[in-house]
């Protein structure tokens, strides 16, 4: 059976960000389940209706990029206690314009990291929220809530603590199951 082919989008575009530290270690243990692909957003311009027609080029290939993914994970950190605006304007793009919601479907899993001892709980809660129903995506259940470290992930990627590389390792296992299952189903309508 072929591997899902995963969107993976981190809500960051910091050089350094822990959160794109996280997505790519989850990247590495889901290789087995996967084809992954990181989507970029920090080129999307702000989020605009009277540029939906004709769509900016940025918009227009992270769309195609979206349809072109089985699933999608979203890597987010915390900002003032919700979702980064960065992140909140490409889900907007996602479903613009009227009618052609690229998100729509998709099966969708999010998780985040930070050094507090919550990590990103109300901004994962809330992105479930918004990406749940406003962009109808299927958003699996569970929590994958990461305290970050300095030495959490080497240099290649790698978890370097056992206990939460296998937390983490079962929660894209999950994931893949939980899209597998949903991707089967939309195949199985669709014929």
């Amino acid at each position: 059976m072929a591997k899902l082919k995963l969107g993976i989008i981190v809500g960051s575009n910091r050089r350094e960000s822990i959160n794109r530290k996280l997505a790519q270690a989850l990247a590495k243990l889901a290789g087995d389940k996967f084809e992954t692909q990181f989507l970029q957003i920090d080129d999307l311009p702000l989020f605009n209706q009277d540029n939906e027609n004709p769509l900016p080029a940025p918009a227009a290939r992270f769309k195609s990029e979206i349809e072109a993914s089985d699933a999608v994970l979203f890597v987010t950190p915390e900002h003032d206690r919700s979702i980064p605006a960065l992140l909140k304007n490409a889900i907007d793009w996602g479903t613009r314009p009227y009618g052609k919601n690229s998100w729509r479907g998709k099966p969708a899993a999010v998780t985040g990291t930070s050094g507090g001892a919550i990590s990103t709980a109300i901004a994962q809660t809330q992105l479930r929220g918004i990406i749940s129903s406003s962009s109808g995506m299927h958003v699996m259940g569970g929590e994958a809530y990461i305290q970050f470290r300095p030495d959490l992930i080497d240099g290649q990627g790698n978890v370097t603590d056992d206990n939460v590389s296998k937390f983490l390792k079962t929660f894209v296992d999950q994931f893949a199951v939980f899209a597998g299952k949903l991707t089967s189903n939309e195949q199985r309508r669709a014929a």
